[in-house]
């Protein structure tokens, strides 16, 4: 039960479809802008650019990765143009900032965007002053989740005691480190079947999750 969360004094959040519902449908822009751009600089139709795009995206978990390491392009005028979007479709939530507020301890963004990306989309959630740090994929070198190094350089710069952690994803994979480090792991708003032993609670209803915890 999320009672057992009651010892936690570290909660790390995701960002994209997690703390707002999938059905809103923000990242469809991003994915336009990605293919934009691909198409744009490699010189790809827009299917093309489509297909490489969830291609890198499964092969290296963001397509930026993806660009890098195969086409050793520049991240930051990438995150600048995909990142470049409308956030008004955001539904302002005062039962989650209110939710978010009553956790114990200290609470962070970290997302395999940016920092700046993040406190958009965090003020347009209603959220602003809920979080006391955001971390994007900038802070860690470049790598993304679910990348070993990335959590290594982030968890390591918070001086973060796993064993009082705990993360919220709405993609598995970048649960599986942070359970092997001792992290407490949460799944948010996303259907996983089969055997997932490094999540230890999942939900489609952060905010009642939430409220279970204090």
């Amino acid at each position: 039960m999320p009672q057992k969360l009651r010892h936690i004094r570290h909660w790390v959040f995701d960002l994209d479809n997690t703390l707002y519902h999938p059905s809103i449908r923000l990242f469809d822009q991003i994915e336009v802008k990605m293919r934009d751009y691909i198409v744009s600089n490699l010189q790809l139709t827009p299917q093309a650019a489509d297909t490489l795009r969830d291609a890198y995206w499964r092969r290296y978990g963001t397509t930026l990765a993806g660009l890098m390491q195969e086409h050793d392009i520049d991240p930051d005028p990438f995150l600048e143009q995909v990142h470049d979007i409308d956030f008004s479709n955001l539904p302002k939530s005062d039962a989650l900032a209110k939710a978010i507020e009553a956790l114990p301890g200290r609470k962070i963004i970290y997302t395999n965007g940016t920092a700046p990306y993040a406190r958009h989309v965090v003020n347009a959630l209603g959220l602003a002053g809920q979080f006391d740090a955001f971390y994007g994929v900038e802070h860690a070198a470049y790598h993304p989740k679910p990348a070993s190094q990335a959590y290594a350089i982030i968890f390591d710069g918070e001086d973060l005691q796993p064993t009082q952690a705990a993360m919220f994803e709405d993609d598995p994979r970048n649960l599986d480190v942070p359970h092997q480090l001792g992290l407490k792991t949460i799944l948010v708003n996303t259907s996983q079947t089969g055997d997932t032993p490094h999540i230890d609670y999942q939900t489609d209803n952060l905010v009642q999750f939430l409220r279970q915890i204090v």
